[in-house]
């Protein structure tokens, strides 16, 4: 077990690989030659261009020292932009993001100040520890409750911290609800026009013998909404087509870089084997192959193109409807469409650049189904994880490792080799085994078919939030702390157990304090850097890049993904808010975390990352829902602790603060959430009538005609269904069906499968 010795290595390793990390980004964001990867969100808003007048050696290396000097500049003016100039240059959603750091700074500092004070020498003059013979334990844990005797009053100062931390939390969870959700309003009503404003998504339209999807819908909607109706654009099932633009572009990049290769070298013509992955077949000319294919597969896109607009069966039972007005669109999209729910169902569309096309041809009852199966593939990768899990605190603690390594006994016993194994090896080997999860449960919400990235990023989190909760919190608790105690356990009667592990649970701060200082210093750190896209925009510079538009394309800024660093950072809410009045220790590395990850991510933000897309902040009812599932932990686990300890009424005290959070919880949701998921009739019916004051000419039609057309037909011949008039009001529809008025059939329709 990790001692004050231990961590201070520990520490001390971490940051200097940190600090070795910023000392790197702050020299390479300096050298022209990298601009692009450090500065590409300049590029993209086109305020930004390479060098002109560099040229020689300075075009790839900064030669004036003078800059040098000044090489950690950029963490001041990471700060320095004012947050609604931040909101305009990155949106609310990056904006609302980074203040996630900033509320814990605001929840952590405080209360760190008040554990420091009253808990650290409570617990330290506790002594309880010294007289203990049957427990392993380090110097560390006498800072914790584990230092106080059974049946001491010092447990007071505990339950008084376990209020006011409560408390605390609390109100800084609904300033900042009530802030986010005046952030969102002012960002809806002052965002200029967008495609998503007036357009629903529609699922699941009945088949009819007589019409086609798109003469059916335009005969629902002429019909159920005749005053604010508009247009549709029909969902098409263009995935093989997607598929086929994708692997030509990938041919297309394999033949500019034999092309680059030939006009380096003219006298040697570049050859490959045409086989499996290169490895054997015929040898050919391998700029004349790529050539061949690509006019293959030119071919085989063209008739898929037109195979996909002439096929009916490609046409799905969903369309894109916009309205007239973002008012038709508000009432249209959070109101039930016909008797059966199942039918004409309609939701806020995305804005076009989130959706997700290639989920969109999911049936709504294949929808469900693949929701259940992918319940059930979380709950056995869940399950299955326990196992690295176990194994990851088996090694954590020197016993477990001499005993599956006894040859390796003598070098780990050694003080600096047992200080790096005790206070960084667990952290790093746990942080290596979840590398590849967040990848897994992305996958798995593809699969279920959510139909917009935003809502794909939202499930994903709320998947790998549940798995970091049970496999790196709780069972790293219990099987560490059963690892830890194994002797004392299996020696002592079962009825002792319980008073054992309420003593040992608070020991494994040392195990999340290494974690903490891995992931969160130096792997934030690492965030800065950059060194993967660094490595890949070289790379495509030197084999791919021919013209300053390949240059662009080669440029990657990436995104803020929500859905892996989301859940982490609940990770460091949940630790504070159970640590705080256990183990208090743990506070600062956690506020160093916030404070550091609030600089980087905020100069990230301004410099390097692009919006993939924007959702107003739709997001913060699920990170202040998380906030509070970590609270309620944090209750009950010192609740089912202090039940051990043998002190009268602090179970009654401590159940009602699990109380107190939930009811809580149920008075935020009723006051804020519902701006999160409705958009009121006044703000819309208000920034309609502003619009058409301002704008009386708007041709909304021409706006709106091809803004949800699949990114694989833009640019390229479509047929367009010629506008309707406006102004002309007829009170049948035409329809094909014979002898039935439209509004009959409408209705008959919309009861299909009741």
């Amino acid at each position: 077990m990790a001692d004050l010795r231990d961590i201070g290595i520990s520490a001390a390793f971490n940051l200097l690989t940190a600090l070795v990390f910023l000392i790197a980004f702050a020299v390479l964001r300096l050298q022209p030659i990298n601009d692009r990867v450090y500065f590409p969100k300049w590029y993209l808003k086109g305020i930004r261009a390479t060098p002109s007048r560099s040229k020689g050696v300075s075009k790839i290396v900064n030669l004036n020292l003078r800059t040098y000097l000044r090489f950690l500049n950029w963490m001041p003016e990471a700060l320095r932009m004012p947050e609604p100039e931040l909101i305009e240059h990155a949106g609310l959603d990056s904006v609302a993001y980074i203040r996630i750091y900033l509320l814990g700074l605001k929840i952590f500092v405080p209360i760190a100040v008040l554990a420091f004070s009253v808990l650290i020498p409570v617990n330290w003059t506790g002594r309880m520890l010294e007289g203990a013979h049957d427990l392993t334990f380090s110097n560390i844990d006498k800072l914790s409750i584990s230092n106080i005797p059974r049946g001491s009053n010092r447990f007071w100062a505990h339950i008084g911290v376990a209020y006011i931390a409560t408390f605390w939390t609390c109100y800084m969870l609904y300033k900042e609800y009530k802030i986010i959700m005046t952030m969102r309003l002012e960002f809806i009503a002052s965002s200029d026009r967008r495609p998503d404003q007036f357009t629903v998504l529609l699922r699941n339209v009945p088949p009819d013998p007589d019409e086609s999807v798109s003469e059916h819908v335009e005969h629902f909607f002429y019909v159920n909404h005749p005053d604010h109706y508009l247009l549709h654009q029909v969902v098409y099932n263009a995935n093989k087509l997607a598929k086929l633009v994708d692997k030509k572009q990938s041919l297309k990049n394999w033949l500019i870089y034999y092309q680059n290769q030939y006009e380096r070298n003219p006298s040697k013509k570049p050859t490959i084997k045409t086989g499996f992955c290169g490895l054997w077949g015929t040898r050919e000319d391998a700029i004349d192959y790529y050539a061949k294919e690509i006019e293959k597969l030119s071919e085989q896109e063209a008739a898929e193109r037109e195979r996909v607009l002439s096929d009916p069966e490609a046409i799905l039972p969903a369309a894109f409807v916009s309205f007239k007005s973002r008012w038709g669109a508000a009432v249209c999209a959070q109101t039930q469409q016909s008797r059966n729910p199942t039918l004409w169902l309609t939701e806020w569309a995305s804005e076009p650049s989130d959706v997700y096309w290639d989920n969109l041809a999911i049936p709504y009852v294949e929808h469900n189904i693949r929701k259940l199966l992918m319940a059930l593939g979380l709950f056995f990768l869940i399950f299955f994880y326990t196992v690295p899990i176990t194994f990851v605190q088996s090694l954590a603690n020197l016993n477990g490792i001499e005993k599956v390594f006894p040859f390796l006994k003598h070098l780990i016993e050694q003080d600096t080799v047992k200080s790096f194994i005790q206070g960084y090896l667990p952290g790093i080997i746990l942080k290596i085994f979840l590398l590849l999860i967040p990848m897994v449960i992305m996958i798995m919400s593809k699969i279920e078919g959510y139909t917009s990235f935003s809502s794909l990023e939202r499930v994903s989190a709320k998947k790998y939030h549940l798995f970091i909760l049970i496999n790196v919190f709780l069972v790293s608790i219990i099987a560490g702390t059963a690892l830890g105690q194994l002797k004392t356990f299996l020696d002592q009667s079962p009825s002792e157990i319980p008073k054992t592990f309420g003593v040992s649970m608070p020991m494994k701060a040392t195990f999340f304090i290494t974690y903490i200082m891995v992931d969160g210093w130096a792997g934030v750190a690492a965030e800065v850097l950059r060194l993967v896209p660094l490595v890949i925009f070289h790379l495509k510079n030197t084999f791919l890049v021919k013209t300053e538009k390949d240059r662009e394309q080669a440029m990657d800024p990436g995104f803020l993904d929500f859905a892996v660093y989301e859940p982490r950072i609940q990770l460091y809410f949940l630790l504070g808010l159970v640590y705080c009045a256990v183990t208090p220790i743990l506070l600062p590395f956690i506020i160093l975390f916030f404070a550091f990850a609030y600089l980087v991510f905020r100069h990230q933000i301004i410099n390097v990352y692009d919006r993939k897309y924007e959702s107003s902040a739709a997001f913060w009812p699920d990170v202040h829902r998380r906030i509070i599932i970590g609270l309620v932990i944090s209750q009950l686990l010192l609740l089912g602790l202090l039940s051990t300890k043998g002190i009268k009424m602090s179970t009654p005290l401590l159940i009602v603060l699990p109380v107190l959070t939930i009811w809580f919880y149920r008075v935020c949701q009723g006051r804020f959430e519902s701006a999160f998921t409705r958009f009121p009739l006044q703000e819309a019916m208000m920034k309609d009538t502003l619009e058409r004051a301002t704008d009386p000419m708007l041709n909304l039609r021409s706006y709106l005609h091809d803004a949800y057309l699949h990114p694989i037909f833009k640019g390229g011949e479509f047929y367009i269904v010629p506008p309707r008039d406006e102004e002309e009001g007829a009170p049948l529809v035409p329809t094909k069906r014979s002898q039935r008025s439209s509004k009959v059939t409408s209705l008959a329709s919309s009861e299909a499968s009741v």
